[in-house]
């Protein structure tokens, strides 16, 4: 056996496996976001705020686009951007969810599928964060089951007259654009570029939330929208188009929710030798020292297994089965772990000057939202047996 060193921040060597410019990339995001939106997320997590602006500054620092190559965008190896999510979600979701859904969501179907008249119009200025996009896929009645969509899309003279309506949308209430799914008349999913400001077009804000509060969460509401030809998706080909975009934000979803753990991991840490309770610190008793043992694991594990998909990624090997292992795994370790972060502060915990019950609630979003953990489950299962437990074409 080899006699090497033991770091408890980094078990496992994380940093050393990255390279330079990942690790630039990440030192710009965590430097960026605990001098500029650790400051404001309790009072904007209190108040259901966020600033439109920020998306200037994102843009500014080349991380919006993500892996786009081309067309001002950073062209990001898919660990540089992970790093990017990992130093966003250790602040708050909100954040994290802001720059995937403008990069994986709005950017990504236009990059993919659309023609290149539309990516010369719109990437550069998303790129920029002039103007924000969001993604409807998400229906009222049809979470889980997107094939069962009910938005429809008629073919009219010059274009096509949109309907219907799609909720949880994230970005949607700030939003330029919107990347919005619907079925023809003969049943095929088409993607489009609608206008948030076009006749007969709502976006109106979810109120009330209870996790992710301050990321501007809402709706679509389409009534008899017109949509040119040429703001229609024109290599989007069925419900298959609209999934493989889901894929490409959960990776980042991984390092996200691993941002989220670590920073409540360090935080009670902290707390644990600082809190005296019978004479000693609360990190002298046992159970307390195994919770951070588990914790500590699972963290450590979890980043190996992102950073094992995310160069898998880079190199053109990665499945989407592997995207929702890692996915599945590291939202449900991290709402695991914010859970027991909270306990260890006690009382201290419910207060949100301590950060941890953001992130609690902050993760039992993430562990549902790109599919829920137990969808997750069903896609792996079909993977082992090959037996299919739910419809071809949501699972896809």
């Amino acid at each position: 056996m080899v006699d090497g060193n033991f770091s408890w921040e980094d078990p496992l060597f994380l940093e050393g496996q990255l390279q330079e410019d990942e690790r630039l990339i990440h030192d710009i995001a965590r430097r960026f976001s605990h001098e500029h939106l650790m400051p404001v997320i309790v009072d904007w997590n209190r108040h259901e705020t966020f600033n439109k602006d920020l998306f200037l500054k994102f843009g500014e620092l080349g991380l919006l686009g993500g892996t786009i190559e081309g067309y001002g965008c950073p062209g990001l190896s898919h660990v540089a951007y992970g790093l990017v999510c990992r130093a966003f979600e250790s602040v708050d979701t909100a954040f994290r969810s802001a720059i995937g859904v403008q990069s994986g969501l709005a950017m990504a179907p236009i990059y993919l599928f659309g023609s290149e008249e539309q990516k010369r119009e719109f990437l550069p200025i998303m790129a920029k964060g002039e103007i924000v996009g969001c993604f409807g896929l998400t229906e009222p009645d049809h979470g889980s089951d997107p094939s069962g969509m009910k938005s429809r899309a008629v073919k009219v003279k010059g274009g096509w007259r949109l309907n219907g309506n799609r909720i949880w949308i994230t970005n949607s209430p700030i939003s330029d654009i919107c990347i919005v799914w619907a079925k023809d008349e003969e049943g095929m999913v088409n993607g489009f570029i609608v206008d948030s400001e076009a006749e007969g077009v709502k976006t109106p804000k979810i109120d009330g939330k209870f996790g992710a509060r301050a990321s501007p969460t809402g709706e679509i509401a389409m009534d008899q929208v017109f949509v040119s030809e040429d703001r229609r998706l024109p290599h989007a080909k069925g419900l298959k188009a609209a999934l493989s975009c889901l894929s490409r934000a959960r990776f980042g979803i991984s390092w996200g929710a691993m941002g989220a753990a670590e920073f409540c991991w360090k935080a009670t840490r902290q707390y644990v030798l600082e809190r005296n309770q019978f004479g000693r610190p609360l990190a002298a008793n046992q159970l307390i020292q195994k919770k951070l043992a588990d914790i500590q694991t699972e963290i450590a594990l979890g980043l190996q297994g992102a950073l094992r998909v995310s160069r898998l990624a880079d190199e053109g090997r990665a499945s989407p089965e592997m995207f929702s292992l890692v996915k599945r795994n590291n939202t449900g370790k991290a709402l695991d772990i914010t859970r027991m972060c909270r306990d260890m502060h006690g009382g201290n915990g419910i207060s949100d000057e301590f950060h941890i019950i953001r992130h609690l609630l902050n993760m039992e979003v993430v562990n549902t939202l790109e599919g829920t953990h137990d969808i997750h489950a069903l896609v792996l299962g079909r993977a082992q047996t090959g037996i299919q437990a739910f419809s071809a074409e949501t699972s896809s």
